[in-house]
């Protein structure tokens, strides 16, 4: 089943991109548009703390937040 597109063109690349390396997104009620889960996650990973990030609908800069995603799938301490 394939999931609905972030109406922003650079967060959705950015979640294509994490897609590509094993990510997960789920849909999500409320504020955020969805969250993005690591593929590893596991208590050596960064103790956990970034194996879930949100994903925002509405963000001030598109292009900052899809950065932001984009850094954090890059930095997962299992991928380097």
């Amino acid at each position: 089943m394939s999931r609905a597109r972030h109406p922003d063109k650079d967060i959705e690349a950015a979640l294509q991109f994490a897609e590509d390396r094993g990510w997960r997104l789920r849909m999500a009620d409320g504020h955020a548009w969805g969250r993005m889960y690591c593929p590893y996650n596991d208590t050596d990973c960064r103790c956990g703390e970034f194996c879930i990030v949100s994903i925002w609908s509405t963000p001030r800069s598109g292009s900052h937040h899809a950065r932001a995603l984009r850094r954090v799938v890059e930095n997962c301490s299992r991928e380097q």
